[in-house]
């Protein structure tokens, strides 16, 4: 019976999706702009979302792969795709508004990375 029960729940264990690092950590995009940050943390622990509340609808789980679809944009936004499905004025603010809260800028974004003014480590 232990043996069985042991089993049973490695399997659960197993089977359950997680994010990674936890909260899922920062992304930091660089397309089409350079410097526009995603908080798993902000998301992920004061929001209280899960994973699937986003992957795999409306994002990948492969941190950045987003930015490959032509219209990853901030009309794609305004029109409810992407982060613009929450980011829509009701459920969160909206995605024309408050621009400082994602867009961080050349020198935050570079600032994040541990990078110099010149984009080296």
């Amino acid at each position: 019976m232990k043996r069985f029960l042991l089993g049973t729940l490695l399997l659960l264990i197993l089977t359950v999706p997680v994010c990674a690092d936890d909260a899922g950590g920062d992304i930091h995009y660089d397309e089409p702009v350079i410097g526009v940050i995603f908080s798993h943390d902000f998301h992920v622990e004061e929001a209280g979302m899960d994973c699937e509340s986003c992957h795999d609808d409306l994002f990948e789980m492969e941190a950045r792969a987003v930015q490959a679809q032509p219209d990853f944009n901030m009309l794609a936004l305004s029109e409810g795709r992407y982060c613009g499905a929450c980011h829509d004025g009701e459920m969160a603010f909206s995605s024309s508004t408050r621009c400082a809260s994602c867009h961080e800028g050349a020198i935050g974004y570079r600032r994040a990375l541990g990078l110099d003014s010149e984009g080296r480590h």
